[in-house]
């Protein structure tokens, strides 16, 4: 097989992993001279407790801090204007992160929105953010999103129904402290699907036209870890190990897919999410059989090199992989389909047209035509 040695950067932020990880906040906030934070979550994510634990860190060190908690899933435009109107008002230097994505991707439109004096809806696309976020530290409580160490935002523009796919160095944060309890307090439908999210990411990063050899590692090590052990933490929730190992693998898959980006699936999903206000990972789940069957033939030998990796017996062909995908979606009760959950024919036009416009298709192993596009919505209906 021939070498891989074209030219490809990696950048990741600082992280520390393991268990009690968050609780190194202040000493980050010490290295930063912060004098006030800024702390941006969500309502459950304050109710679970997770909160609490920093504000005793904060309290104890002596900072300041406001929280900004007014995010619900998929993050507007709204929301992190008015993020960025608390931080600049209470003289905040620091944003501290806690929660998932949207609390996360919140939090990092907040930061260039205030340090470039702009709308959010300006840095939509790669490379648009001229000055840098003030200090960024995130610390995730599910294991999925990635958003602790991509250099990736997803903002809704509910104006347009739609998504923006916000991709810059200056969006990686400084810190994460990645700390596998935080994820105990996720249920079964945040543990599916958000999970669903790390094998998204990992196999799109994987079959991506930009992935290198760095990235496969990555990739690679994220599969095995979320494919040999989804199934045994849904039996046992409370079980650290089988916690800890999916945020390893989520820690994995972010690390591959910011830097070797994503492709077709997570362009759908954008623009499903963007148009019908539904939960991304679950977007994820109901696609990913349909993408990879379209782009099989473009990328054979990665795709069974990634089914096999999968923990679930050898695959030799297209067909074996896409039961494969299949088989494992039954063992996780994911029996719905896009229609089930109010997708329509007559919204697949538009659909697929801001599914092409979307900067993850660049990566993608081929660029489709909309009408390819288009039937892979069809089929997933």
């Amino acid at each position: 097989m021939e070498a891989n040695f074209e030219l490809r950067k990696f950048v990741a932020p600082e992280f520390v992993f393991g268990l009690d990880a968050r609780l190194l906040v202040g000493r980050y906030l010490n290295n930063f001279a912060a004098k006030k934070i800024l702390l941006v979550t969500d309502r459950g994510i304050i109710s679970s407790g997770w909160v609490d634990s920093v504000v005793r860190v904060l309290e104890s060190d002596c900072y300041s801090y406001e929280i900004y908690s007014k995010i619900k899933p998929n993050p507007s435009t709204d929301d992190v204007m008015k993020g960025a109107d608390l931080y600049l008002d209470e003289g905040c230097d620091v944003i501290v992160a806690i929660g998932g994505g949207s609390p996360m991707d919140c939090a990092k439109g907040i930061g260039i929105v205030s340090s470039n004096n702009k709308n959010i809806k300006e840095f939509e696309g790669v490379d648009k953010v001229s000055l840098p976020s003030p200090p960024l530290i995130c610390i995730p409580t599910t294991a999925g999103s990635s958003a602790d160490v991509s250099q990736f935002a997803i903002i809704s523009d509910k104006s347009q129904g739609s998504k923006m796919a916000i991709i810059s160095k200056k969006l990686v944060p400084d810190v994460a402290l990645i700390d596998p309890v935080t994820t105990t307090t996720m249920n079964k439908y945040m543990t599916i699907y958000a999970g669903f999210d790390i094998l998204s990411h990992a196999i799109e990063a994987n079959v991506s036209n930009a992935s290198s050899p760095i990235t496969d590692i990555h990739s690679n090590e994220a599969i095995k870890l979320y494919s040999s052990n989804i199934l045994p933490v849904l039996d046992d929730p409370d079980n650290i190990k089988y916690r800890g190992n999916l945020m390893l693998a989520s820690l994995h898959a972010g690390l591959a897919f910011s830097n070797a980006s994503l492709g077709l699936v997570h362009a759908m999903a954008h623009s499903l999410g963007g148009l019908k206000d539904l939960p991304h990972g679950e977007l994820n789940a109901l696609l990913l059989e349909h993408v990879v069957e379209f782009n099989f033939e473009y990328e054979p030998e990665r795709y069974l090199k990634i089914a096999n990796n999968m923990c679930m017996g050898k695959a030799t062909n297209k067909t074996e992989f896409l039961l494969m995908i299949q088989e494992l979606k039954e063992n996780l009760g994911i029996n719905h389909t896009l229609k089930d959950r109010g997708v329509n024919l007559e919204d697949l036009k538009n659909l697929s047209y801001r599914a092409m416009n979307d900067p993850c298709i660049a990566t993608n192993p081929i660029i489709p035509k909309q009408s390819d596009v288009e039937a892979i919505f069809k089929n997933a209906l």
